[in-house]
Protein backbone atom coordinates (compact mmCIF):
# COMPACT_ATOMS: atom_id res chain seq x y z
CA UNK A 1 0.00 0.00 0.00
CA UNK A 2 1.55 3.29 -1.03
CA UNK A 3 1.61 6.20 1.38
CA UNK A 4 -0.40 8.47 -0.87
CA UNK A 5 -4.10 7.64 -1.05
CA UNK A 6 -5.80 7.28 -4.44
CA UNK A 7 -8.64 9.32 -2.96
CA UNK A 8 -8.55 11.73 -0.05
CA UNK A 9 -11.62 13.58 1.15
CA UNK A 10 -10.49 16.39 3.45
CA UNK A 11 -12.98 18.15 5.78
CA UNK A 12 -15.62 18.09 3.07
CA UNK A 13 -18.86 20.04 3.45
CA UNK A 14 -21.80 19.88 1.06
CA UNK A 15 -24.97 21.94 1.39
CA UNK A 16 -28.38 21.98 -0.25
CA UNK A 17 -29.46 25.54 0.50
CA UNK A 18 -29.59 25.84 4.29
CA UNK A 19 -29.32 22.07 4.78
CA UNK A 20 -25.85 20.77 5.51
CA UNK A 21 -25.80 17.28 3.98
CA UNK A 22 -22.08 16.57 4.58
CA UNK A 23 -20.55 18.10 7.70
CA UNK A 24 -16.78 18.26 7.42
CA UNK A 25 -15.87 14.63 6.80
CA UNK A 26 -12.44 13.20 5.99
CA UNK A 27 -11.64 9.76 4.56
CA UNK A 28 -9.01 7.99 2.47
CA UNK A 29 -8.98 5.18 -0.06
CA UNK A 30 -5.67 3.48 -0.95
CA UNK A 31 -4.78 1.56 -4.12
CA UNK A 32 -6.26 -1.93 -4.31
CA UNK A 33 -8.62 -1.43 -1.36
CA UNK A 34 -12.34 -1.84 -1.07
CA UNK A 35 -13.57 0.85 1.29
CA UNK A 36 -17.24 0.78 2.18
CA UNK A 37 -19.48 3.48 3.58
CA UNK A 38 -22.54 2.33 5.48
CA UNK A 39 -25.33 4.41 6.96
CA UNK A 40 -29.09 4.77 7.00
CA UNK A 41 -31.30 6.65 4.57
CA UNK A 42 -30.49 10.35 4.53
CA UNK A 43 -27.03 9.87 6.03
CA UNK A 44 -25.41 11.62 3.05
CA UNK A 45 -23.90 8.60 1.32
CA UNK A 46 -25.08 9.36 -2.22
CA UNK A 47 -24.33 13.07 -1.78
CA UNK A 48 -20.76 12.15 -0.85
CA UNK A 49 -20.39 9.94 -3.95
CA UNK A 50 -21.79 12.64 -6.24
CA UNK A 51 -19.39 15.20 -4.79
CA UNK A 52 -16.41 12.89 -5.33
CA UNK A 53 -17.45 12.32 -8.96
CA UNK A 54 -18.09 16.04 -9.53
CA UNK A 55 -21.89 15.99 -9.80
CA UNK A 56 -22.41 18.03 -6.61
CA UNK A 57 -20.33 21.10 -5.65
CA UNK A 58 -18.42 21.17 -2.37
CA UNK A 59 -19.25 24.06 -0.01
CA UNK A 60 -15.94 23.66 1.83
CA UNK A 61 -13.05 21.20 2.15
CA UNK A 62 -11.24 19.33 -0.61
CA UNK A 63 -11.37 16.24 -2.77
CA UNK A 64 -7.90 15.00 -3.76
CA UNK A 65 -7.42 12.32 -6.42
CA UNK A 66 -3.95 10.81 -6.87
CA UNK A 67 -2.61 13.82 -4.95
CA UNK A 68 -4.31 16.37 -7.22
CA UNK A 69 -6.97 18.76 -5.93
CA UNK A 70 -10.07 18.10 -8.06
CA UNK A 71 -12.58 19.89 -5.81
CA UNK A 72 -13.54 22.47 -8.45
CA UNK A 73 -13.08 20.21 -11.48
CA UNK A 74 -16.24 19.37 -13.48
CA UNK A 75 -17.34 15.75 -13.41
CA UNK A 76 -16.72 15.04 -17.09
CA UNK A 77 -13.04 15.92 -16.61
CA UNK A 78 -12.69 13.57 -13.64
CA UNK A 79 -13.59 10.52 -15.75
CA UNK A 80 -10.47 10.68 -17.99
CA UNK A 81 -8.39 11.13 -14.82
CA UNK A 82 -9.63 7.75 -13.59
CA UNK A 83 -12.79 8.29 -11.50
CA UNK A 84 -15.81 6.28 -12.68
CA UNK A 85 -19.17 5.87 -11.00
CA UNK A 86 -21.68 3.06 -11.16
CA UNK A 87 -24.59 5.25 -10.01
CA UNK A 88 -27.47 4.58 -7.66
CA UNK A 89 -30.48 3.39 -9.65
CA UNK A 90 -28.18 2.05 -12.41
CA UNK A 91 -29.02 4.81 -14.96
CA UNK A 92 -28.19 2.82 -18.07
CA UNK A 93 -29.19 4.31 -21.44
CA UNK A 94 -32.48 2.43 -21.90
CA UNK A 95 -32.92 3.03 -25.64
CA UNK A 96 -29.39 1.92 -26.49
CA UNK A 97 -28.21 -1.67 -26.80
CA UNK A 98 -26.05 -3.30 -24.16
CA UNK A 99 -23.08 -3.07 -26.51
CA UNK A 100 -23.66 0.64 -27.17
CA UNK A 101 -23.90 1.30 -23.44
CA UNK A 102 -20.51 -0.34 -22.99
CA UNK A 103 -18.95 1.65 -25.83
CA UNK A 104 -20.32 4.87 -24.32
CA UNK A 105 -18.38 4.01 -21.16
CA UNK A 106 -15.18 4.37 -23.21
CA UNK A 107 -16.25 7.50 -25.14
CA UNK A 108 -13.41 9.71 -23.80
CA UNK A 109 -10.63 7.23 -24.54
CA UNK A 110 -8.24 7.68 -27.45
CA UNK A 111 -7.34 3.98 -27.78
CA UNK A 112 -7.66 2.18 -31.13
CA UNK A 113 -11.03 0.49 -31.68
CA UNK A 114 -9.33 -2.92 -31.46
CA UNK A 115 -8.29 -2.17 -27.85
CA UNK A 116 -11.82 -1.00 -26.95
CA UNK A 117 -13.33 -4.10 -28.60
CA UNK A 118 -10.97 -6.36 -26.62
CA UNK A 119 -12.13 -4.69 -23.42
CA UNK A 120 -15.77 -5.20 -24.35
CA UNK A 121 -14.93 -8.91 -24.62
CA UNK A 122 -13.26 -8.68 -21.21
CA UNK A 123 -16.50 -7.29 -19.73
CA UNK A 124 -18.38 -10.17 -21.37
CA UNK A 125 -16.03 -12.57 -19.55
CA UNK A 126 -16.78 -10.88 -16.22
CA UNK A 127 -20.52 -10.64 -16.99
CA UNK A 128 -21.45 -13.54 -19.31
CA UNK A 129 -25.11 -12.51 -19.25
CA UNK A 130 -24.25 -9.21 -20.95
CA UNK A 131 -22.72 -11.12 -23.84
CA UNK A 132 -26.00 -13.00 -24.35
CA UNK A 133 -27.87 -9.68 -24.23
CA UNK A 134 -25.42 -7.49 -26.21
CA UNK A 135 -27.92 -6.58 -28.96
CA UNK A 136 -30.83 -6.09 -26.54
CA UNK A 137 -32.07 -2.63 -25.52
CA UNK A 138 -30.74 -1.97 -22.02
CA UNK A 139 -34.11 -0.72 -20.77
CA UNK A 140 -35.74 -4.12 -21.43
CA UNK A 141 -33.35 -6.05 -19.16
CA UNK A 142 -33.96 -7.08 -15.55
CA UNK A 143 -32.74 -4.88 -12.68
CA UNK A 144 -29.86 -7.26 -11.97
CA UNK A 145 -28.73 -7.26 -15.59
CA UNK A 146 -28.91 -3.47 -15.71
CA UNK A 147 -26.79 -3.30 -12.57
CA UNK A 148 -24.16 -5.53 -14.18
CA UNK A 149 -24.25 -3.27 -17.24
CA UNK A 150 -23.81 -0.14 -15.10
CA UNK A 151 -20.71 -1.66 -13.47
CA UNK A 152 -19.30 -2.90 -16.79
CA UNK A 153 -19.92 0.49 -18.43
CA UNK A 154 -18.00 2.21 -15.60
CA UNK A 155 -15.13 -0.29 -16.00
CA UNK A 156 -14.92 0.55 -19.73
CA UNK A 157 -13.52 3.96 -18.76
CA UNK A 158 -10.52 2.14 -17.22
CA UNK A 159 -10.93 3.73 -13.79
CA UNK A 160 -8.24 3.98 -11.14
CA UNK A 161 -11.12 4.39 -8.68
CA UNK A 162 -14.56 2.80 -9.10
CA UNK A 163 -17.39 4.43 -7.13
CA UNK A 164 -20.25 2.01 -6.55
CA UNK A 165 -23.44 3.57 -5.21
CA UNK A 166 -25.95 1.06 -3.80
CA UNK A 167 -25.27 -1.76 -6.30
CA UNK A 168 -27.70 -4.12 -4.52
CA UNK A 169 -30.63 -1.67 -4.42
CA UNK A 170 -33.92 -3.32 -5.35
CA UNK A 171 -32.38 -6.62 -6.40
CA UNK A 172 -33.41 -10.17 -5.48
CA UNK A 173 -31.16 -11.91 -2.90
CA UNK A 174 -29.70 -14.31 -5.47
CA UNK A 175 -28.69 -11.42 -7.75
CA UNK A 176 -27.24 -9.51 -4.77
CA UNK A 177 -25.02 -12.52 -4.13
CA UNK A 178 -23.87 -12.41 -7.77
CA UNK A 179 -23.11 -8.67 -7.57
CA UNK A 180 -20.98 -9.16 -4.46
CA UNK A 181 -19.13 -12.04 -6.15
CA UNK A 182 -18.32 -9.60 -8.97
CA UNK A 183 -17.09 -7.00 -6.43
CA UNK A 184 -14.75 -9.62 -4.93
CA UNK A 185 -13.50 -10.58 -8.41
CA UNK A 186 -12.81 -6.91 -9.25
CA UNK A 187 -10.76 -6.57 -6.08
CA UNK A 188 -8.70 -9.60 -7.13
CA UNK A 189 -8.05 -7.81 -10.43
CA UNK A 190 -6.67 -4.86 -8.47
CA UNK A 191 -9.58 -2.44 -8.96
CA UNK A 192 -9.82 0.16 -6.17
CA UNK A 193 -13.43 0.52 -5.02
CA UNK A 194 -15.36 2.95 -2.84
CA UNK A 195 -18.65 1.21 -2.10
CA UNK A 196 -21.81 2.77 -0.66
CA UNK A 197 -24.21 0.05 0.35
CA UNK A 198 -27.26 -0.43 2.57
CA UNK A 199 -26.69 -4.17 2.86
CA UNK A 200 -24.15 -3.54 5.57
CA UNK A 201 -23.35 -7.16 6.37
CA UNK A 202 -22.32 -8.03 2.80
CA UNK A 203 -20.54 -4.69 2.35
CA UNK A 204 -18.46 -5.09 5.52
CA UNK A 205 -17.64 -8.68 4.53
CA UNK A 206 -15.93 -7.53 1.30
CA UNK A 207 -14.42 -4.31 2.69
CA UNK A 208 -10.83 -3.82 3.78
CA UNK A 209 -11.91 -0.74 5.71
CA UNK A 210 -15.22 0.95 6.41
CA UNK A 211 -16.72 4.20 7.59
CA UNK A 212 -20.10 4.68 9.25
CA UNK A 213 -21.86 7.85 8.08
CA UNK A 214 -24.67 9.28 10.20
CA UNK A 215 -26.45 12.55 9.30
CA UNK A 216 -23.45 13.85 7.36
CA UNK A 217 -20.76 12.90 9.89
CA UNK A 218 -18.43 9.92 10.18
CA UNK A 219 -19.13 8.34 13.55
CA UNK A 220 -17.01 5.20 13.28
CA UNK A 221 -14.21 3.87 11.11
CA UNK A 222 -12.09 0.73 11.08
CA UNK A 223 -11.44 -2.57 9.34
CA UNK A 224 -14.51 -4.07 7.72
CA UNK A 225 -14.20 -7.20 9.86
CA UNK A 226 -13.96 -5.14 13.07
CA UNK A 227 -17.01 -3.01 12.32
CA UNK A 228 -18.94 -6.15 11.42
CA UNK A 229 -18.36 -7.35 15.00
CA UNK A 230 -18.95 -3.96 16.63
CA UNK A 231 -22.08 -4.16 18.87
CA UNK A 232 -23.26 -0.64 17.92
CA UNK A 233 -22.92 -1.37 14.21
CA UNK A 234 -24.62 -4.74 14.63
CA UNK A 235 -27.54 -3.17 16.47
CA UNK A 236 -27.98 -0.27 14.04
CA UNK A 237 -27.22 -1.86 10.66
CA UNK A 238 -26.95 -5.64 10.84
CA UNK A 239 -30.26 -6.37 12.51
CA UNK A 240 -28.59 -7.98 15.54
CA UNK A 241 -29.66 -6.75 18.95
Amino acid sequence: MSNQPVLEVDRLEVRYGAIEAIKGISLQVYAGEIVTIIGGNGAGKSTLMKTISGLEPAAAGRVLFAGQDVTQMPGHLRVPMGIAQSPEGRQVFPDQTVLDNLLLGAFHRKDPQSVIDAEVQEQFRIFPRLKERQDQMAGTMSGGEQQMLAIARALMSRPTLLLMDEPSLGLAPLIVKEIFAVIRALKERGVTILLVEQMANQALAVADRAYVLETGRITLEGKGSELRRDPKVRAAYLGAH
